[in-house]
């Protein structure tokens, strides 16, 4: 599957909760191919039902399904009502969470074949779900039973890594969490009150080291060094050519998490946007 041409190069990660109509049809607008949904949809997929009802070819993805607190056979359910309804739009991103807010969490890789058994035997296919990868045992799973991956709060090297792990037709979307403001201090500020809750998540810190990064830097609020790099910020040529290394890297899409999450994030997106070179319909 041509994945550039089914989700574009760029779409835009946001909160469950926080996209109604009229920011889906912005971010179509834009020029964004695909919106995902960030946090732990239910297996319902109501509110992705209600913003590709709102949306004319904008493609919809979960960001992701925590497989702990959705029901794989209702999820399969739903996956057949909305494929059924707007077809080829909707792109199931699964996860196993993380134990820190996640008690039940037990053997994840385990766990998740299960999960992907239960959607084998719905008849959801292989190339409609792409697993949240972070560890080696994870991303063979995601190679041997999914489309490919959709990485959080990695860096380039790690897109890399992962491209050469899954081959060239899987899929490798990695989020970037971006904050628009050229001014260093205030910019760090917001990053750390973004990464506070991260750092004290075992997955994320160990894939943090994974990256490259020491213990002092993950460590506290995390250093400069990390914050730079994982929340990428300036103006918008920077904020673009952080979307560009992952791409230059082996993503097939980049989705694009703007930070303050309470902020309008329509300028940034504009801004970028207009930085990438996106096709926009305003």
């Amino acid at each position: 599957m041509n994945w550039n041409e089914r989700l574009g190069t760029v779409g835009v990660w946001r909160g469950v909760n926080d996209v109604d109509a009229a920011l889906a049809r912005t971010i179509e607008d834009l020029g964004y191919g695909a919106f995902w949904q960030g946090g732990s949809p239910g297996s319902g997929l109501g509110q992705a039902e209600e913003l590709l009802d709102a949306t004319e070819s904008l493609q919809l993805a979960t960001g992701v399904v925590n497989i702990w607190k959705s029901d794989a056979a209702a999820l399969a359910d739903s996956y057949h009502r909305i494929e059924t309804k707007h077809p080829g739009r909707l792109l199931l991103g699964i996860g196993s969470g993380h134990r820190e807010a996640t008690p039940e969490r037990a053997r994840p890789v385990e766990a998740m074949a299960r999960y992907l058994d239960v959607l084998d035997e719905r008849g959801v296919p292989v190339e409609a779900r792409v697993l949240s990868a972070l560890g080696p045992r994870m991303l063979a799973l995601a190679a041997e039973r999914s489309a490919g991956t959709h990485p959080y709060l990695t860096v380039p090297s790690q897109t890399s890594e992962a491209r050469a792990m899954l081959g060239p037709d899987a899929l490798v979307a990695p989020e970037q969490t971006v904050v628009l403001d050229p001014d260093p201090d205030s910019a760090r500020r917001s990053a750390r009150a973004f990464l506070r809750n991260y750092l004290n998540m075992v997955n994320y810190t160990t894939t943090m080291r994974r990256g490259g990064f020491t213990d002092e830097d993950v460590a506290g609020e995390g250093s400069d060094v990390l914050v730079d790099r994982i929340v990428v910020h300036g103006d918008a040529p920077v904020l673009a050519a952080a979307v560009r290394a992952h791409l230059q890297a082996g993503a097939d899409h980049v989705c694009v998490q703007v930070q303050p999450a309470a902020s309008d994030i329509v300028p940034a997106l504009r801004a970028i946007a207009a930085e990438l070179g996106l096709r926009s319909k305003q």
